[in-house]
């Protein structure tokens, strides 16, 4: 079916969150007198969200003894307080964005991130002021890869779900697009292990760049738009 609007996910698609993020794991994981995490750990578990960055960094023993949500709440508070320090769009997004605006093409996001950390996070950036809806992790009671979310989008956004474009950078974004009859694409630039076998996701499409997704973009819309 004919594209009609984009829905993106936000960390490791849209942002590269990963140096807030993990500067927010450690900040707790140094506390216990552990050692931090790698670059490398923080990219290719970011997207797992902030209970993996934790278990990264943390043996399971101390983890049951400290309580595990209690940690999470220590490193969300410390990121509420650092959530745009090394954040970013990633290269091209912007561009993106600006493409789809002046053609008029509605786009969202979707995420997993809770929204008083989503809504903040999104108002220090002005090129996300024209998003057309923004569904964090407790919008609704169910979030991905349940397609509640994405299905709530695509009615706020006044688009049938067969007409748009899901793109995130984990599995459950592919599931979460397929199970809302949307088509699907893997934002092979974000926070994918090296060794993930992206094909076995089952999307529509892989797009390994943010350019390659603009000319994506202009092959799909064309100039009828």
């Amino acid at each position: 079916m004919q594209t009609k609007a984009v829905l993106f996910d936000l960390d490791g698609t849209l942002l590269d969150t990963a140096g807030d993020m993990g500067a927010a794991a450690n900040h707790v994981i140094q506390s216990l007198g552990l050692p931090p995490l790698s670059d490398d750990v923080i990219r290719s578990t970011t997207s797992d969200g902030s209970y993996a960055l934790l278990q990264a960094g943390i043996h399971a023993a101390l983890i049951e003894q400290l309580g595990l949500e209690q940690l999470r709440r220590r490193m969300l508070d410390y990121y509420a307080l650092n959530l745009c320090v090394h954040t970013r769009p990633y290269r091209g997004i912007p561009a993106v964005i600006d493409w789809l605006d002046n053609r008029q093409i509605p786009w969202g996001i979707v995420t997993n991130k809770p929204s008083a950390l989503t809504l903040p996070l999104l108002a220090t950036l002005p090129q996300f002021a024209r998003c057309g809806v923004t569904v964090s992790a407790d919008t609704l009671p169910r979030k991905k890869p349940h397609p509640d979310p994405l299905l709530y989008a695509a009615e706020c956004l006044a688009v049938a779900p067969g007409h748009c474009l899901y793109i995130g950078d984990h599995q459950r974004d592919v599931e979460a697009g397929r199970a809302a009859g949307m088509a699907t694409a893997v934002a092979a630039w974000g926070y994918i292990a090296a060794d993930t076998a992206l094909p076995q996701w089952q999307a529509d499409h892989i797009i390994d760049s943010v350019q390659d997704f603009g000319r994506w973009l202009e092959d799909t819309f064309g100039t009828n738009c």
